[in-house]
């Protein structure tokens, strides 16, 4: 059930953000999970996200499995990600920025 939000702030294929109208929250739709993340908890997920190798997916040396393990919100939500959603986790977490001003994230 999806909050009462409900301006779509970025969305990709396995990925959407959502900004209430009111309120200074955000909510990320993850493998039909919704998550409730202030500004900072968004930040530190934007590093945790950039922290990714995706290099070491290609090589099977470095990532045998192909999968990711992904941890948010101080171990509350874990994730396990294939090659094809952190490729697509990337372009959702650099659209979530790119895409809006600051004035739109911090604002609201």
């Amino acid at each position: 059930m999806r909050p009462e939000m409900e301006r779509v702030l970025f969305k990709s294929k396995y990925y959407t953000a959502y900004q209430p109208e009111k309120g200074r929250c955000f909510f990320v739709e993850i493998q039909g999970r919704i998550i409730r993340m202030s500004f900072c908890q968004l930040l530190a997920f934007r590093q945790k996200v950039s922290a990714i190798n995706l290099d070491a997916h290609f090589y099977s040396d470095l990532n045998h499995s192909g999968t990711e393990i992904l941890v948010l919100c101080n171990r509350e939500h874990i994730f396990i990600l294939d090659t094809k959603e952190v490729i697509d986790l990337k372009v959702f977490i650099h659209g979530i920025f790119e895409k809006s001003s600051a004035s739109t994230l911090v604002s609201a």
